[in-house]
């Protein structure tokens, strides 16, 4: 599965513990990274300084759904139940 275009869900919903360039600290949920360009697509897709995190997460149909929307809603969703205690 592609990437759906204009989307972006999976560079601002999630959390980001490791360093990204221009966010050195990372990112948190919620939060448009740095990198996502105006076409929300990876500015840094690739590149050796793209966090393993972002070049592990692959689009699904469970993930992406059927709009943006349902990404965020998806993503939002997961990374409520994968905070600590």
């Amino acid at each position: 599965m592609d990437c759906r275009p204009g989307c972006g869900a999976c560079c601002t919903a999630p959390s980001i513990s490791s360093p990204i360039p221009g966010m050195p600290g990372g990112k948190p949920a919620g939060v448009r990274c740095v990198q996502l360009g105006d076409d929300a697509r990876c500015l840094i897709f690739g590149q050796p300084g793209r966090p393993a995190v972002c070049a592990g997460l692959m689009p699904s149909a469970e993930m992406c759904g059927a709009s943006a929307a349902h990404a965020v809603a998806f993503l939002t969703r997961l990374e409520q139940l994968t905070q600590p205690g």
